[in-house]
């Protein structure tokens, strides 16, 4: 290994310290590096190869980091076996090799009720999933079941009971402009229109809708619980109807009826 001789300006190995009077030079010091021979270098570099090798060992061969487990997170209606199961996660082998991303794309694929999911190696044994879930901002009726659409539009499961605070959207197609409705637009877009209604409600709102009737493009109306209901109108500035209809229903706390479809001439009767 190289080495460091130090040795006072101007002597020998052996020679006498400076004299005094030397000009303040007394104490300083000649620094001579000497390389590293062959064999130290060659030492270290096998050095590093074991280290090498042992640690590409530890992670891949032994059983020190192997996958073992799953553990699952963030689970609302989905239970952590269902996702477990989705998940596919091979166990047994090195958890540096579990492919995280074919992991995510599986459980995205199995399970639309899925909105995100996360996954990820916990060392030295554990797999971690984390999934956030769909929430319904709407129900459509489909038979005898019901299918739960989010704000975004996407219809993510089909249940027997449409859950709690959840408006229903529905079409009247005996209404007066529904048939030109249907006809220019088509049911699939209309019935989008509503569920985009349902997201837009504003938060006060969430849970008291209990449905969304649509008799025209600009038609859509809003019941609520305890015989209230809101003239949405059509599905467009949603979220200035959503303020609006905030400010008005605060103003007007009696009313009965509420009319944002021209939302910079709200009203309010019935109280």
């Amino acid at each position: 290994m190289a080495g460091i001789e130090a040795r006072p300006r101007g002597t020998g190995p052996g020679g006498p310290p400076p004299a005094a009077g030397d000009g303040g030079r007394r104490g300083r010091v000649r620094l001579r590096i000497t390389p590293p021979s062959r064999r130290t270098s060659l030492i270290a570099l096998v050095l590093l190869t074991v280290l090498a090798g042992g640690g590409t060992w530890a992670v891949y061969g032994s059983g020190w980091f192997r996958a073992n487990r799953v553990t699952v997170r963030g689970e609302q209606v989905l239970t952590a076996d269902q996702i477990e199961r989705a998940a596919a996660v091979p166990l047994g082998g090195p958890l540096v090799s579990v492919d995280t991303g074919a992991v995510r794309r599986r459980l995205l694929a199995a399970l639309p009720r899925i909105d995100r999911v996360d996954v990820s190696r916990s060392w030295p044994h554990t797999v971690t999933v984390t999934v956030t879930e769909r929430v319904p901002s709407a129900v459509l009726e489909n038979g005898p079941k019901f299918t739960e659409v989010d704000r975004d539009g996407v219809r993510f499961a089909t249940v027997d009971r449409a859950p709690a605070g959840v408006p229903l959207v529905e079409l009247a197609p005996d209404a007066k402009g529904a048939a030109a409705s249907l006809r220019v637009f088509g049911t699939s877009r209309l019935l989008q229109s509503a569920i985009a209604v349902s997201g837009d409600l504003p938060d006060s709102l969430k849970g008291h809708a209990t449905a969304i009737r649509v008799r025209s493009w600009d038609g859509i109306t809003v019941e609520l619980a305890g015989g209230r209901d809101v003239m949405w109108g059509s599905a467009e500035q949603g979220a200035f109807k959503a303020s609006v209809l905030a400010a008005l229903m605060k103003a007007e706390p009696r009313a009965r009826h509420f009319d944002v479809s021209a939302p910079t001439a709200p009203a309010a009767s019935g109280s």
